[in-house]
């Protein structure tokens, strides 16, 4: 299975919630690469490379995110290949 590069933003109540925290801790159990950072109108935007699958489940995820956050929306488009070794929060 070839592995994908994901651009994933989030919308909602996800900042001063633990959501890039949250979002490194699941990333790394999944063993998705890549990065999440604040945007500055509030929303979530991740990066993600890895498995099909293992970004998949990273995006339903995001849906619930901390329990703190109130997700409205996710957003997911295929993104070009970084080759990204970590996940961090930037």
């Amino acid at each position: 299975m070839e592995q994908t590069h994901y651009n994933i933003h989030v919308t909602g109540r996800v900042q001063g919630v633990f959501y890039r925290k949250s979002t490194l801790q699941k990333a790394q159990e999944l063993g998705v690469a890549g990065y999440v950072r604040n945007q500055p109108d509030g929303s979530v935007y991740i990066e993600g490379e890895g498995f099909p699958d293992k970004l998949d489940t990273l995006v339903s995820w995001c849906w619930n995110g901390p329990e703190l956050a109130r997700v409205e929306d996710v957003r997911v488009e295929n993104g070009e290949w970084h080759g990204f070794v970590t996940f961090e929060v930037r």
